[in-house]
């Protein structure tokens, strides 16, 4: 990451979801002369109809929760710009800068001190009756989620055009890394480190018991096929419909050509982040004798 701006200081865009949080609008410019303190600010963008890449910024700072960062993906597609995430949402597992670090944060950036994390992207494509129909790239998950009648979904898998299995469940997630900790995890799926470069795949409320989520490299070609669907079920990328399904549409994932990335400043760790935002802290109780 080069500062490209006058000064020998980064040039940044600010983004975050005013169309979606107003209020997040009005922190963001309580914090724009603190950022400004480190950093120049060449423009904001606060609902997405902008990419911060084309705005000639050397990063981005996204200024919201983990669903702006992952908005902000997506919109930059194929245009990556680093991202540093403020979090003024709840959980801020993306986003784990707080505002009062804000000034130490870019400090530590324009130290040096920071690291370059690459995330892991997706490529979703929907075909039906051997034509593609809806094709997008995420950063999270892509789920098959069913509708009314709740009927039990028959989804198969095959892997690099090998059959795997054949899942009868209520919907199924397949998600990177950094989609683990999301619908992943509460579906019973297991944490995977941000860096790997995996996907897991995770049905919900699978009717056979032995069935468990899968661990399996990202360079592999990933299909579904909706056998029948229920009569809403759809696909959803990172919490955006992308299509709704009909009997044998085929749901095919794979490894994006696109890296996020994501800013880490010094002090901030993988396991410090899951410790604090998912309370990731198993103790022992003492037992006196």
């Amino acid at each position: 990451m080069k500062k490209s701006g006058d000064n020998n200081q980064y040039r940044v865009a600010l983004i975050g979801s005013g169309d979606r949080r107003p209020k997040s609008v009005q922190q963001a410019k309580s914090l724009r002369p603190l950022i400004e303190n480190h950093v120049e600010v060449i423009g904001e963008n606060f609902d997405y109809s902008d990419c911060p890449s084309q705005m000639g910024a050397d990063f981005a700072i996204v200024l919201g929760g983990d669903g702006s960062i992952l908005r902000s993906a997506k919109l930059m597609k194929e245009n990556q710009i680093p991202v540093l995430g403020v979090n003024l949402g709840k959980l801020g597992f993306l986003a784990d800068v707080n505002p009062a670090e804000i000034e130490a944060a870019l400090a530590c950036i324009n130290k040096g001190s920071f690291e370059l994390i690459d995330h892991l992207m997706m490529q979703a494509q929907v075909i039906r009756d051997g034509k593609q129909i809806a094709e997008d790239t995420g950063l999270n998950e892509v789920a098959i989620l069913g509708g009314p009648p709740f009927e039990m979904q028959q989804i198969d898998l095959s892997v690099d055009g090998q059959t795997a299995t054949s899942y009868s469940c209520d919907g199924l997630i397949i998600s990177t890394p950094v989609g683990s900790t999301a619908h992943n995890l509460s579906a019973g799926g297991p944490i995977l480190r941000k860096d790997l470069q995996a996907f897991v795949i995770a049905p919900i409320s699978p009717h056979t018991l032995t069935v468990r989520p899968v661990v399996d490299s990202a360079d592999r070609i990933y299909e579904f096929v909706a056998v029948r669907p229920n009569q809403s079920a759809c696909v959803v990328l990172d919490g955006q419909i992308m299509t709704e399904l009909q009997a044998n549409d085929r749901i095919r994932i794979s490894r994006a050509k696109s890296i996020f990335q994501l800013i880490e400043v010094s002090g901030n760790n993988y396991y410090q982040t899951l410790r604090e935002k998912l309370g990731w802290r198993g103790q022992f109780k003492r037992v006196s004798s």
